[in-house]
Formats: C-alpha cells, sequence, structure tokens
C-alpha cells in the first residue's frame, strides 16, 4: 500500500512540530533547565505548545494512515490534513497563560476535534461495510 495524502500533511506537521522542538530546546539552554520546568512559566508553555502538538497530530495521523489504507477518499483525508495542519499553526498563538479562551486555541480544539470526527466517521463507515 502506498500513502499519497497522508504523508503530505504528516511532513507539514512534522516542520510545526521541530520548530515547538526548537523553541523548548531553546529556552532549555537560556535557562539551564534540562528537565521539568523549574517553576518558569514561559518554559511551561512552550512544553505544552509541544506536547499538544505531539498528542493531537499523533493521534490524528494515525487516523488517517488507517482510513487512506482503508480507502477513504482523498477528499476527507485531505478535509482531515487540512483542519490538522491549521489547528497546528494556530495552537501555539492560542495557547496563553493568562487567557484559557483564546481565539485561537478555540480555532485548535476544534479543528482537531472535527479532523479527528471525519477519520473516526470514515474508518466506521468502512468498518461497518467489512
Amino acid at each position: 500500500m502506498v500513502f499519497l495524502t497522508t504523508p503530505i500533511y504528516a511532513l507539514l506537521v512534522a516542520l510545526v512540530r521541530l520548530i515547538l522542538w526548537f523553541r523548548v530546546s531553546g529556552m532549555r539552554s537560556a535557562t539551564g533547565q534540562s528537565i521539568g520546568v523549574g517553576g518558569d512559566m514561559a518554559l511551561m508553555l512552550r512544553v505544552r505548545q509541544h506536547g499538544i502538538c505531539q498528542d493531537w497530530a499523533t493521534f490524528i495521523l494515525i487516523l488517517m494512515m488507517l482510513g487512506e489504507g482503508g480507502g477513504t477518499p482523498a477528499l476527507y483525508l485531505n478535509a482531515a490534513g487540512i483542519l490538522l495542519v491549521t489547528g497546528q499553526v494556530a495552537h501555539p498563538f492560542g495557547l496563553k497563560i493568562d487567557n484559557a479562551a483564546h481565539p485561537l486555541r478555540y480555532v485548535c480544539n476544534g479543528t482537531n476535534i472535527l479532523a479527528a470526527l471525519i477519520m473516526v466517521i470514515c474508518i466506521a463507515a468502512r468498518v461497518s461495510r467489512l
């Protein structure tokens, strides 16, 4: 099985994730904090931005691979992929220490949930036909 659609979005999300990792690593170097955050809220924010990308991206990309492997049409894979990338780009800007209701946080959560639901429905439809 050759995956044609999912790798495009995996590549884009990998770039976002690497940028977020470099931001964490750079701040760890600047603060001398090797493990944990040592009470540094700015470092905590960067760690969470990276972690949230890791959590959502991994989950949705696995669903996309399962869907593509099972024959999900490219339309649905592209919809989920675009939502995933949009959410991962928006989230670092929307995750704020002092504002849990930042609009971009809702964009990220909403796009990630929609991407996951699209893929869950596609996979469930495929499995129900077996």
